[in-house]
């Protein structure tokens, strides 16, 4: 098995999602007592959030390909940014850390095309439902994404950097999520992408009238698959 570099901290509460799953899917794949091979970056989560808020995508790489150089010296042979927005700057990261990355955004659509979806609703932060990064490399593979009003977008992103990255579960907020979801499917989405490794923290695949897609466990198996190639 080739040995996964996690960049990871965006937030810590979703890098602890990501050690779980690809170590449980290396299990079910291995059997025995077998466990991945992980090197783990877990970074300060407030600089990396002031990136996301404010769109400087340059000073989250100047963060972020240092970080995949010192993974790719501790052996890292396949990496995977444990963040939705900061796959922003995955191609520079992959360039200059010179790492293969195994992209979410990549992975996520081939999984939703497998399910026969076609037109998505997409719920993030801010910067992934409304920066063009994320919709485009979604049409690149075929998945048309459909967003929330302004209102509710900026509902949805004071839930995650306020509430989900502190483990804070809110009943009203797991509403307002489906409530957007619902909304999304009135307009067509086929199936809603979860594209915030923390909403996984709050919404199960399940919720909503149409299937959900945990970008989270979608990109740890992933990256099960890639170490296993």
């Amino acid at each position: 098995m080739k040995r996964i570099g996690i960049l990871g901290g965006m937030s810590w509460q979703s890098t602890i999602s990501y050690y779980r799953y690809i170590n449980e899917e290396t299990h079910a794949r291995l059997g025995g007592k077998h466990s991945a091979d992980v090197v783990v970056w877990s970074g300060d989560f407030d600089p990396i959030a002031a990136c996301t808020d404010t769109r400087d995508w340059g000073e989250l790489a100047r963060i972020l390909v240092p970080a995949a150089k010192s993974v790719a010296a501790q052996g890292a042979e396949v990496m995977v940014i444990a963040a939705n927005a900061a796959h922003s700057v995955a191609d520079a990261v992959e360039a200059y850390g010179e790492v293969p990355v195994v992209n979410i955004i990549d992975v996520t659509a081939h999984r939703m095309m497998e399910s026969g979806v076609e037109t998505a609703a997409l719920l993030g932060t801010a910067a992934v439902m409304e920066e063009p990064f994320y919709r485009e490399r979604m049409a690149q593979n075929g998945i048309d994404c459909l967003v929330p009003s302004d209102e509710t977008r900026t509902e949805i992103d004071r839930i995650i950097f306020e509430e989900l990255v502190f483990g804070v579960i809110d009943d009203g907020s797991h509403r307002t999520l489906v409530d957007a979801i619902d909304v999304l499917a009135d307009k067509g989405a086929e199936g809603t992408i979860l594209g915030c490794t923390e909403l996984s923290l709050i919404l199960d695949e399940d919720d909503g009238v149409v299937p959900g897609f945990d970008t989270t466990r979608i990109h740890a198996i992933a990256a099960v698959d890639a170490a296993l190639d």
